[in-house]
């Protein structure tokens, strides 16, 4: 995923060096910049799954990473201030892991809708940075238990962090690289509560992709 980002932000960079200064558009009030993007979602870490009195079990929830395709809609207010949202969802497999245990518990689909309000310093720039901050709602859906265990997560509300660039090309086409930090815990109640796991998700959502004004 990584190496794709840096071969289309490459691939754009060297397409804007190749046009000419007029062949771009500037941003302006009232634009509407649509995102179609590769989105990989991937969780921060591990977390530790504890019995109902909150004794260590030496077993830990690991939730897997996704890559899928989204939609972005970035509208600016100003030349400089736009609002953006995304719409995707990602599958996550949730494993326990420990000394000589690696199993899937728990499958989930994930649809974490992200606004943020962002702010784009260089409007008239073909390569336009920017940084944002918002909300998200994470909601679990399509749950399903595996290998004889039963988990149940607890849907919510977190925040983003943001920071991205539009490479601007020809005929009012861009090439967007955009990485946010969305910071969100939820509870993991295994087996009726049995178990239990604070899960400090506070994924990585790295996005590439092409774009186009309107």
């Amino acid at each position: 995923m990584k190496t794709s980002i840096i071969s289309l932000v490459a691939l754009g960079v060297f397409c804007a060096g190749a046009a000419n200064a007029q062949d771009f558009t500037t941003n302006a009030k009232g634009d509407l910049i649509v995102h179609v993007r590769a989105t990989q979602v991937a969780p921060d870490k591990d977390a530790a799954i504890l019995t109902a009195s909150g004794a260590a079990t030496g077993l830990k929830a690991h939730v897997g990473d996704d890559v899928k395709p989204t939609l972005g809609f970035t509208y600016f207010l100003t030349d400089k201030v736009a609002v953006e949202a995304i719409l995707g969802t990602t599958h996550h497999e949730i494993r326990a892991r420990g000394p000589g245990t690696d199993v899937v518990v728990h499958e989930a689909w994930v649809l974490p809708p992200v606004v943020t309000l962002q702010y784009h310093p260089l409007p008239a720039a073909r390569v336009s940075p920017y940084v944002g901050a918002g909300l998200n709602y994470m909601l679990f859906y399509k749950n399903s238990d595996k290998n004889g265990f039963k988990v149940g997560l607890d849907d919510g509300i977190g925040y983003a962090l943001q920071a991205g660039v539009n490479i601007k090309l020809r005929n009012q086409w861009l090439v967007n690289a955009d990485v946010k930090k969305v910071f969100f815990d939820t509870d993991a109640k295994i087996n009726d509560g049995a178990l239990k796991a604070k899960v400090d998700l506070d994924p990585l959502v790295t996005s590439v992709g092409l774009s186009h004004l309107f």
